[in-house]
C-alpha cells in the first residue's frame, strides 16, 4: 500500500487516525481475501481480523508508519550542524 504511506514520515498520528488507518487496512484486506467456501460442508467462511492481518502483512500499517518516522528522525539526528 505505497499510496497510503506516501509522506507518512512527517505525520503526527493521533489515536483517531490510527484507528481509521487500521479500519482502512482491514477493509482492503477483506476485499483481497474474500470469504472462501469450505470444500467439505460448502459453507462460506469469512476470516477474522487477526487471520487477515497474518495473511496480509507481517506488520500492521501503524508499525510501518512508526518505523518510517523513526528512520527519518535518525537521518535528521545524523545531519551536520551547518546543514
Amino acid at each position: 500500500m505505497p499510496f497510503v504511506l506516501y509522506g507518512c514520515e512527517t505525520w503526527s498520528l493521533t489515536l483517531r487516525e490510527e484507528r481509521r488507518l487500521r479500519l482502512f487496512e482491514n477493509r482492503v484486506a477483506r476485499k483481497i481475501f474474500r470469504p472462501k467456501r469450505e470444500e467439505v460442508t460448502g459453507e462460506w467462511i469469512e476470516l477474522y481480523d487477526v487471520e487477515l492481518n497474518d495473511l496480509f502483512y507481517p506488520l500492521n500499517i501503524i508499525q510501518v508508519i512508526k518505523s518510517k518516522i523513526m528512520r527519518l528522525v535518525g537521518r535528521v539526528a545524523r545531519m551536520w550542524e551547518r546543514r
